[in-house]
């Protein structure tokens, strides 16, 4: 089945996680909200959002006393501003493992950036002197903590177009695990799903790429429940490694090698130009990949039309359009 053929497969929007404010909900600590257009626009076509406010959930009221994380950086307690007394440490952190429990089956999650209840990094911890910005949001650190795997984002950082291509492609591929999960992963099932990546991988780093080739080997004499979890944490942890333009060029100077008894001297040269000005920065990813797409579609190999790296997402997210 090509690559293209699993994406038009999966109708059914997935399911992520967010932060209520993010979709315009008025339940912030001053009765507003923080309306993200992108998410609320764009991401809203392609995900079924699973909103949820810690601090409303946990009976807090809006509007409500402000709070903040105080004390260490390491174990910070979330309090009132005004009022060190009111401490809801403990009832965010309890609200917390019991949603992990509950948003087991969501393939990632959005949260609000800086809060101290959903900060997924530097939010402000107060004490003595200056403040920390090593703090994590009481709420979102229980969440992460209970579901390592899951693909983890602040709206803020969506805004740059390599961090948003990442964070999507790293949902669709958690979702994609999960489905395989849920109807039953085999030897040659986690085969065929780690052949499917094989790209994807390559883009993220060779060493993850090897790293998880030897895995896959040992399938056959080792297959059981430690191999496929140790299979899923080292497959989503080189999704968290960025991939840069250099690597993406290797991927396409490798995807050309099997068109290399097809092509004449001329289109193999339009293909080096094209990618040289997609290294360099003067073009975006969608322009070459485009080229070779045109090219397999005249000269089709079943191993690279099976390559997800060709389709991660649906085109319409544009996407490729900005990295």
């Amino acid at each position: 089945m090509s690559a293209a053929s699993m994406l038009e497969e999966s109708k059914d929007r997935i399911r992520i996680g967010i932060s209520s404010c993010l979709l315009g909900e008025k339940v912030r600590y001053d009765a507003n909200h923080k309306l993200d257009a992108y998410i609320s626009g764009t991401l809203s076509q392609f995900f079924e959002f699973v909103p949820a406010c810690p601090e409303v959930a946990i009976g807090m009221g809006v509007p409500r006393p402000p709070i903040r994380l105080v004390g260490n950086p390491e174990r910070p307690r979330a309090c009132g501003v005004r009022d060190a007394s009111l401490d809801v440490t403990e009832a965010l952190t309890a609200y917390g493992r019991r949603m992990a429990l509950e948003l087991e089956g969501i393939s990632g999650y959005i949260f609000k950036s800086k809060s101290p209840s959903c900060g997924v990094a530097r939010v402000k911890v107060y004490g003595g002197g200056a403040p920390s910005s090593r703090g994590v949001g009481i709420y979102a650190r229980e969440v992460m903590a209970r579901n390592p795997l899951l693909p983890v984002e602040e709206e803020a950082r969506l805004g740059n177009a390599v961090l948003r291509e990442n964070f999507i492609e790293r949902v669709y591929a958690y979702h994609r695990w999960l489905t395989v999960c849920a109807q039953g992963i085999t030897p040659a099932k986690l085969v065929a799903f780690h052949t499917d990546h094989k790209l994807i991988l390559m883009a993220h780093g060779p060493v993850y790429y090897r790293a998880l080739g030897r895995l896959v080997a040992d399938a056959g004499a080792r297959a059981n429940r430690a191999l496929y979890e140790d299979y899923a944490v080292g497959f989503m942890d080189a999704l968290k490694h960025l991939a840069t333009r250099k690597r993406h060029t290797n991927v396409l100077m490798h995807l050309m090698g099997y068109l290399k008894k097809q092509l004449d001297a001329e289109d193999k040269a339009e293909l080096l130009e094209v990618f040289e000005a997609y290294r360099t920065g003067l073009v975006p990813r969608i322009v070459p990949l485009t080229l070779l797409q045109h090219h397999f579609r005249r000269h089709p190999t079943p191993y690279v039309a099976r390559q997800l790296y060709l389709h991660p997402h649906p085109r319409e997210l544009m996407l490729l359009n900005g990295t």
